[in-house]
């Protein structure tokens, strides 16, 4: 054992076998490998302790989170939810979801917000620096979006929008823009945006001639909604949550 070790900790193959990494064998295959830091620095000897609570552990560069207390969820959100945690007026809101299983976890919050009438992905955690990070525009974590859009989009739109369309409040440039399909006076579209200011994507729709009729956060990063059902809430796995902290850098 290093002088380095945590005397009081627990060993890094039974976290890392505990946080679903792998299984203990296979978890002190990693270690000696050279494949597993902590706190920034490569562990190889199989006697190193540490700190759940307070290691940063990363395997083939992927933060792994390995303390029991945080939360990671998404709820796919319904239309009509206000994206509160409690509504005073009664209203339904995004803390009704996890009634039952999740409310008693201190300190969930949901990351960001979908208005009323957009529904899919939301993140809710308790996982204070991550969701400051992914909220903060430095960061420029992508958002996806399923749209039905009034009229018939014309060809040139999706350049457009990428190189950038003035708005009241500046100019905003989408990631990415394609038409999924065209039906009688209406398009479908999925669009990837950095942007996080307010209504931004009905609000550009909006501009460019094509209001939103339906709206839809498919993606989070690379969380995706996929075949969840509305008003379901499940756990991210542990790829999903390493996933957003390399989106965020931590």
């Amino acid at each position: 054992m290093t002088s380095d070790a945590h005397p009081d900790g627990i060993r890094l193959q039974k976290v890392l076998s505990q946080a679903g990494v792998a299984s203990r064998r296979a978890a002190e295959d990693l270690i000696v490998r050279g494949r597993v830091s902590v706190d920034g620095k490569v562990v190889t000897e199989l006697g190193r302790r540490v700190d759940p609570d307070n290691s940063v552990i990363h395997v083939d560069g992927t933060r792994v989170q390995v303390r029991e207390d945080l939360v990671y969820l998404v709820l796919n959100k319904p239309k009509g939810v206000h994206s509160t945690m409690s509504d005073d007026r009664g209203r339904p809101c995004v803390g009704d979801y996890l009634r039952g299983r999740w409310e008693e976890t201190p300190g969930i919050v949901h990351v960001g917000r979908l208005d009323e009438n957009t529904e899919g992905l939301l993140l809710m955690t308790n996982d204070g620096d991550l969701g400051h990070r992914l909220m903060h525009p430095s960061f420029q974590v992508l958002k996806t979006y399923f749209a039905e859009v009034e009229g018939i989009v014309p060809r040139g739109l999706g350049k457009e929008l990428r190189a950038g369309f003035e708005l009241s409040d500046g100019i905003v440039k989408v990631d990415q823009f394609r038409v999924k399909d065209m039906l009688a006076g209406r398009t479908q579209i999925e669009l990837v945006i950095h942007e996080g200011r307010k209504h931004i994507v009905r609000r550009l729709m909006a501009a460019t001639g094509h209001p939103v009729r339906k709206l839809v956060r498919t993606a989070l990063g690379d969380v995706q909604l996929g075949a969840q059902r509305s008003g379901s809430v499940r756990r991210l796995n542990r790829g999903e949550v390493g996933s957003l902290y390399r989106a965020v850098d931590l």
